[in-house]
């Protein structure tokens, strides 16, 4: 493997735990609606993204396949899709060669039109023809994978509410005059944010399923290892990531181990009534946080091998979903806020 290509563990990354923890529940579970990660400059924010996809287990695709379908499960799809994208009418499947690969991260640039998020349909074809003759966009090449938004906080408002429909949904749909196709687009999304360069919309923020307030590591011990780690994987990237390769081994079978358990995750009533609890005691409005939190829950419980939430779960839980829903105070009071709430459940 090229120097180039290789990427920085997710396993050496030092602190930052409720990032990665926020990361990888995303990952096990996309219905969590993605991630907001809010911090200063040079927190590893993107470093983790990069790195959380090289450890995932990898998936199969149809080779040059736009829309990364899966074979198995999406083959009419798949043929739907290529024919409207392409003309290709595609009879059999036999003859498409099936590749694995790794998850990819796609990044949004700043600029990005709607068009270029969504995708085109020539409108010409479908009124004269009959024909829906689309062009793929940015939403399809992350299907299956990772929807990385730096600086989410200065895209057009219009494109974050068509990243948060699709991400919510699973599904994009392209339309024109009345005239729309529609494909499955379920990712990871990944935004992130400095506040001091402008908030998001309140009701932009609140359709994030998680939120996690970074900075800086504030211990002596855990700057030096930084600097340390880096220097190290800088100099012989190589040796690096091979002196971490079975702690990210470790890490892709648990992901993998969680993903597989997550549908088998119950959840005994009484503690739903304390999931309200949290969301009433700190001002929460409308119900999309007792929904996220219930499904945070669920996906901890299985992050931890377990097939059966239990408190614990649902008090960091509140940590990750709750902060960025609250309006009436200071988003770095609301956090100390929810952690004094779990110390008294």
């Amino acid at each position: 493997m090229g120097k180039n290509k290789l990427v920085y563990p997710f396993a050496a990354i030092v602190g930052q735990e409720n990032m990665k923890l926020a990361l990888i529940l995303n990952v096990i579970n996309p219905t969590l609606s993605g991630v907001l990660i809010r911090g200063e400059k040079g927190t590893a924010k993107s470093t983790a993204v990069r790195a959380l996809a090289d450890v995932l287990p990898e998936i199969e695709v149809f080779e040059n396949d736009p829309f990364q379908f899966a074979p198995e499960d999406e083959s009419d799809l798949y043929r739907e899709c290529m024919l409207a994208a392409y003309g290709k009418n595609i009879s059999s499947l036999e003859s498409i060669k099936k590749v694995k690969r790794k998850v990819r991260v796609v990044e949004l640039p700043v600029g990005a039109t709607e068009d270029r998020v969504v995708g085109t349909l020539d409108l010409e074809q479908a009124l004269k023809k009959g024909e829906k003759q689309i062009e793929p966009g940015i939403l399809a090449a992350a299907h299956r994978g990772i929807l990385y938004v730096d600086e989410v906080n200065l895209l057009d408002d219009h494109v974050v509410d068509v990243l948060l429909d699709s991400a919510a949904m699973g599904v994009n749909t392209i339309e024109r005059e009345g005239v729309s196709f529609s494909h499955p687009a379920r990712f990871t999304l990944v935004g992130t944010m400095n506040p001091e360069e402008g908030e998001l919309r309140p009701q932009l923020l609140d359709r994030f399923g998680l939120c996690v307030l970074i900075e800086g590591a504030r211990e002596p011990e855990d700057r030096v290892a930084i600097m340390e780690r880096r220097a190290a994987f800088d100099e012989e990237p190589a040796a690096f990531c091979k002196e971490w390769e079975t702690a990210s081994k470790e890490l892709t079978k648990k992901i993998e181990q969680a993903i597989t358990l997550y549908p088998k995750v119950t959840i005994e009533r009484r503690l739903l009534f304390e999931i309200t609890s949290f969301c009433l005691d700190v001002g929460v409005d409308g119900h999309r946080g007792d929904i996220i939190m219930l499904k945070t829950a669920k996906t901890l419980s299985a992050w931890n091998g377990r097939r059966e939430v239990v408190s614990a779960d649902i008090e960091l839980a509140a940590e990750l979903v709750l902060p960025h829903r609250v309006r009436r105070q200071p988003l770095q009071e609301i956090g100390e806020n929810v952690k004094n709430l779990r110390g008294t459940k």
